[in-house]
């Protein structure tokens, strides 16, 4: 009768466990830099009548938040980077915080706080932002825990900082970003703190398409490639995993604060391709598989992005990440709820 009982609690513990690791929300990015967008409100109820329970904000608007009040959408908040130089002062990080996480909380459930997005010495575009990231965090950090909020603080990273990524294992941080690299992490690390990170097997695919096969980055590959992996995904996930722990950060969860394939405007980019991306990445999520480095380990992953965004700058492709059409319209068939 005791064995029984204890096989049922263990196969009902064991059932439970399965359940939540199955059950991974999947998020999608807000942008808004598109000239025919619908209001804050239709995208909050888009993503409701979706099933997309988790939303990244690039930059605290208030139309957004107030919107967002009573929606139960878990979001990630943008610090955009050329507001950090002025967090760098802890009166304006308080402030900052005051205005834009307890003004609206708890009616909008703030996750994260992003400070900063894709911030490196070794980056032209964001090299000026270096030297402000640390004291930023730190004081966006001390804002958190001086009004008792339950938000976690980070900063997204993306994976061109990466050497040594083939196999993964041997991934490490560049060399010359050692000194911004490792104190990032220590102070993730110290506060418990999960890293954010941008990972885009199409721009892998794209920088090297002799190299990388394109169901290998589309996760339809069948066999493994020689270091083990299925798809490209994983492996960058994994090579992120693998430096965070050499620079210190072992245990650190990663959270996946954008991944996405564009629909046109580029080689491989395309309605198909687009579509057999997101569609495969949400059943990978879905899974609760995690990689071969963290087997099992849940994957929280947000895609980029809600919309087309026919006015953002940089290369073509960049206006054609959208998983819904400007007038909501589905792009993709693609389902978005928790599995059951």
């Amino acid at each position: 009768m005791m064995a029984n009982l204890l096989m049922f609690v263990f196969v009902g513990m064991v059932m439970t466990y399965l359940q939540i690791i199955e059950a991974q929300p999947i998020g999608v990015c807000y942008g808004r830099n598109g000239n025919n967008l619908p209001s804050a409100q239709d995208v909050v109820n888009l993503y409701k009548a979706n099933g997309i329970t988790n939303m990244r904000v690039y930059d605290p608007i208030a139309e957004t938040l107030t919107a967002l009040k009573g929606s139960n959408i878990e979001i990630i908040l943008d610090i955009p980077n050329d507001n950090l130089q002025a967090l760098t002062d802890p009166n304006a990080a308080t402030n900052w915080v005051n205005a834009n996480i307890v003004a609206y909380s708890p009616d909008v459930k703030f996750k994260y706080i992003n400070v900063g997005n894709e911030v490196s010495p070794a980056n032209v575009a964001t090299s000026k932002f270096a030297p402000f990231l640390i004291p930023a965090l730190q004081n966006v950090q001390q804002a958190i825990t001086k009004f008792q909020l339950q938000v976690k603080v980070s900063t997204a990273i993306e994976t061109g900082i990466l050497r040594n990524t083939y196999p993964p294992s041997q991934s490490v941080f560049s060399d010359d970003i050692s000194s911004f690299i490792n104190p990032l992490i220590g102070f993730l690390k110290q506060n418990n703190l999960p890293v954010l990170a941008n990972i885009y097997p199409y721009f892998g695919y794209l920088g090297d398409p002799a190299h990388v096969p394109l169901p290998y980055a589309l996760f339809t590959q069948q066999n493994p490639d020689p270091s083990g992996y299925h798809n490209l995904f994983d492996a960058m996930l994994d090579a992120t995993y693998y430096a965070v722990e050499k620079a210190g950060g072992e245990n650190l969860p990663i959270v996946i604060s954008e991944s996405g394939w564009p629909s046109d405007g580029g080689d491989g980019a395309n309605i198909d391709n687009a579509g057999t991306y997101y569609s495969n990445l949400i059943s990978h999520v879905k899974s609760g598989a995690g990689t071969p480095h963290k087997p099992g380990t849940a994957i929280e992953t947000y895609l980029f992005a809600i919309f087309d965004e026919n006015i953002k700058i940089g290369a073509e492709t960049e206006k054609h990440f959208g998983v819904f059409h400007p007038d909501k319209t589905p792009k993709y068939n693609l389902n978005f709820q928790e599995s059951s």
